[in-house]
C-alpha cells in the first residue's frame, strides 16, 4: 500500500513496461469512468494514486470534483499547479479535457521522473504551461510520445479524449495494445509491481513528512452573524501574476 508519488520517487526500476501497467490500470479507467457519470476530477496527481497490496491502483480525493454535462464549461481555478491544463491557467473555463491534460502529465512523470513544466515559483511555470512545446525524452517508444503529444495538446478542442469518441479514443491508443479492458478492470491482470507490506496496516509506503504529523482536532468555530466576513481578506488568487502580466491594457 502506498502513492505512486512515493514509489516513483523511491523505486529506481520503474521503467516505460511496468509503469504501462500502473498507467493503464484504475487511472485511464477512473477517468473514463467518471467522464461517463459526468464528473471531473480536476486534482489528478500522484499522490491521489494509490496503491493497494497487490499492487492494484486506485484514485482517490473527489475534493475538487464537479458534475458537468456536455453543453457547460467550469471557471473556478483549481488543482496542483503542475498538472493544470493551460485553459485552467488562463481562466478560460475547462470541461473534462482538463483531466486528460493531467493524465498526460502524471504520464510523462512516471516514465521520465519529473513533469515537463517546472520553474522556480508558480508564475513561471504558468507562463511554461501556456508557452512551451513539450520536449519529450528520445527513450521514450514512438507509441509513448504519440501518446503524449494527444493528451498534451494545449488546445483541448484537439485533444486525445475529447473527441466523439471520447475516452475510447485514449483507449484504443496504440500503447495500450494488447489490453484486454474488460479483464484490467476486473482486477484480473497482474501487476508487474506489488508493493512490499507488513499487514493491513502498514504505512511504511507513505512519505514519514504525513505518517509522522500529530493527530489533532480540529473543532469548528461558530459561525458569526456581525462584522464584515471578509474583512482583512488579502488573497490573490495564484494565477493573477502571469495573467496580469500578459493582459493587455485598455
Amino acid at each position: 500500500m502506498g502513492d505512486t508519488y512515493f514509489f516513483s520517487c523511491t523505486t529506481k526500476d520503474f521503467s516505460e513496461r511496468i509503469w504501462h501497467v500502473y498507467i493503464q490500470q484504475r487511472l485511464f479507467s477512473a477517468v473514463s469512468h467518471l467522464h461517463a457519470n459526468g464528473i471531473m476530477h480536476r486534482d489528478l496527481k500522484p499522490e491521489n494514486i494509490l496503491l493497494d497490496a497487490d499492487g492494484h491502483a486506485m484514485l482517490t480525493d473527489f475534493g475538487l470534483a464537479k458534475q458537468f454535462d456536455e453543453n457547460t464549461r467550469s471557471n473556478s481555478m483549481c488543482g496542483t499547479i503542475e498538472y493544470m491544463s493551460p485553459e485552467i491557467v488562463l481562466g478560460k473555463g475547462h470541461d473534462k479535457a482538463a483531466d486528460w491534460w493531467s493524465v498526460g502529465i502524471l504520464l510523462f512523470e512516471m516514465l521520465t521522473g519529473k513533469p515537463p513544466f517546472i520553474g522556480g515559483n508558480r508564475g513561471r511555470v504558468q507562463e511554461k504551461i501556456i508557452k512551451d512545446k513539450i520536449k519529450l525524452p528520445a527513450y521514450l517508444t514512438s507509441d509513448a510520445h504519440s501518446l503524449l503529444k494527444g493528451l498534451l495538446q494545449k488546445d483541448p478542442s484537439r485533444r486525445l479524449g475529447n473527441g466523439p469518441k471520447g475516452s475510447d479514443e485514449v483507449k484504443h491508443h496504440k500503447w495500450f495494445k494488447p489490453i484486454n479492458w474488460k479483464k484490467l478492470e476486473a482486477r484480473e491482470i497482474h501487476p508487474n509491481f506489488r508493493p512490499e507490506v507488513a499487514g493491513n496496516h502498514c504505512i511504511a509506503n507513505f512519505d514519514k513528512c504525513w505518517t509522522d504529523m500529530p493527530l489533532q482536532d480540529s473543532p469548528a468555530s461558530s459561525p458569526t452573524t456581525n462584522g464584515n466576513m471578509f474583512q482583512g481578506f488579502t488573497y490573490v488568487r495564484p494565477a493573477a501574476s502571469f495573467l496580469q502580466r500578459n493582459s493587455p491594457r485598455y
